[in-house]
């Protein structure tokens, strides 16, 4: 019995390595390593912290639970992730006159002066692994990749799925 083409086998998965998630989760952690190693090993900084500095460097000031939403991070992992970016005075929180209660957070000059040192080195990375495709392949990846975050985030809406109270390992009532 032959083993069906690999562009069939995600749309009729048989096992683990058909699942398009997996895959992509696996080509996360391969590559990704090289992010994280990039990250701790040349600049002293999660990926996580990276994350948090590039979508600053991107956007501006933010409130940090728009910022963790940006991030696709939990609040309390961002709170933690800032809590260090501030201590190391990456990061700087500006309490908002307007409302006291309100704090929006932004680059200090020294995360702007490490971002500027990592993100050529991060966007190295992305381009020696985009090398293995054609022009024509990169800008299809980049059409397809649309098309599937779009449909991704289109299920997550229309479709109630339970969650975790992983404390108690037992599901929350909405």
């Amino acid at each position: 019995m032959s083993t069906p083409p690999r562009e069939s086998r995600l749309r009729s998965p048989c096992g683990l390595g058909d699942l398009l998630l997996y895959r992509l989760g696996r080509l996360y952690a391969t590559a990704g390593t090289m992010t994280l190693r990039a990250c701790e090993g040349e600049f002293g900084i999660t990926r996580r912290e990276w994350r948090l500095l590039a979508l600053l460097a991107d956007s501006g000031p933010l409130q940090p639970s728009e910022l963790a939403e940006r991030a696709d991070l939990d609040r309390a992992r961002t709170s933690r992730a800032l809590s260090s970016l501030v201590a190391r005075q990456l990061v700087e929180r500006e309490v908002l006159a307007s409302d006291r209660r309100l704090a929006h957070v932004k680059l200090s000059p020294g995360g702007r002066a490490l971002h500027a040192r990592m993100l050529p080195r991060i966007v190295e990375i992305n381009l020696s692994l985009l090398k293995a495709l054609s022009g024509a392949e990169v800008q299809q990846l980049d059409s397809l990749l649309t098309a599937l975050q779009q449909r991704a985030a289109e299920l997550l809406q229309q479709t109630p799925w339970p969650k975790l109270d992983r404390r108690r390992g037992r599901r929350l009532q909405d």
